[in-house]
């Protein structure tokens, strides 16, 4: 019961995680926007709310939940390689290598944090949108590789995972094209 119990919390803590970084890549977007306002009090104020909102989300859920994902997850490889005593299917191995890949995103999202709040907007809006589908990967990869198990080589996984993510990144910037043509210039 205890080993279910953990499995749980550790897929709300997934889950959480996820939302937190998906968003917090939608706001580096809107401050990188309104940063490319004329200045003035309307452009000041959107930085200073959306400040706000990055450092809410960052520290009260990302971080929390990247953590608790990490200590969580830990409890459950105990549990399968210690006290199940089972050897590690490749499955879980490729698992935890896209895992590794995923909290390396999570600190360059917070080398991105760091920028934006001393207000230091290194990338365009184009690009943090193609940087926002790069968790998308990591979803598509880790959920195939706890789902389809062992169904799946891991070559197969990663090529399944790049190609799906290749196409989402394809129609970002086409959107973003479409999108740029249409809309009248102020």
């Amino acid at each position: 019961m205890g080993y279910l119990i953990f499995k749980a919390l550790h897929v709300i803590f997934v889950v959480t995680w996820f939302a937190a970084l998906f968003y917090i890549v939608r706001l580096f977007i809107y401050s990188t926007e309104s940063a490319e306002r004329e200045a003035g009090a309307v452009r000041e104020a959107l930085l200073d709310q959306l400040a706000v909102m990055q450092r809410r989300l960052w520290f009260g859920i990302a971080w929390p939940s990247a953590i608790l994902t990490l200590i969580l997850g830990g409890i459950l490889f105990a549990y399968y390689a210690f006290i199940f005593a089972a050897p590690l299917p490749v499955w879980l191995l490729t698992k935890l290598g896209f895992v590794i890949f995923l909290y390396g995103y999570h600190l360059a999202c917070h080398k991105i944090y760091k920028q934006e709040t001393a207000r230091i907007f290194k990338y365009s809006s184009l690009q943090l949108r193609v940087w926002n589908e790069v968790a998308t990967l990591f979803l598509v990869a880790i959920v195939f590789a706890v789902i389809l198990k062992d169904a799946l080589d891991p070559l197969s996984l990663i090529l399944s995972s790049l190609a799906f993510t290749a196409l989402l990144i394809f129609s970002v910037v086409r959107l973003a094209a479409r999108k740029k043509n249409t809309v009248p210039h102020q």
